[in-house]
């Protein structure tokens, strides 16, 4: 009996650390492409991340609007937005974690295509000891 309490233990966790994953992958998705955008472009308008996302401008003006509130973007109305230190840090974050997974895929011998669709999913919900143990192995290989 015992045993069973702790599987269901350890399987609440788990939901419990993936729902909050999903709620955290908006956030960190959003911050890696205005990022892209500015590095690319010089800046990110709200018709160009639509575009890249495949969403409605109105979603991303109301997804802005959130992230303003939360410190993760500025913007003016109708102008470029752009990340806050703390929406740096999330998108630069995004991005190493998302090179790791990506790179680990491929030394396992997942193709380039695959690799990169997969890791974007997976590196939101990769724990770090899982991430460093990633890292670990692609420093020996």
């Amino acid at each position: 009996m015992k045993r069973k309490i702790a599987s269901s233990k350890l399987r609440s966790a788990a939901f419990t650390r993936t729902r909050a994953d999903h709620s955290a992958e908006l956030a960190h998705d959003y911050c890696e492409l205005i990022a892209e955008l500015i590095d690319e472009k010089g800046e990110a308008r709200g018709t160009d991340i639509a575009l890249r996302l495949g969403v409605s401008n109105a979603t991303v003006a109301k997804t802005m609007k959130r992230f303003s509130d939360q410190g993760l973007v500025e913007q003016e109305p109708y102008r470029a937005i752009f990340l806050t230190a703390d929406g740096w840090k999330l998108a630069e974050d995004g991005r190493r974690k998302h090179a790791i997974v990506e790179q680990f895929l491929l030394a396992l011998g997942i193709s380039s295509k695959v690799a990169q669709v997969d890791a974007e999913g997976i590196e939101h919900h990769v724990s770090d000891e899982t991430l460093k143990a990633m890292a670990r192995f692609l420093a020996r290989n």
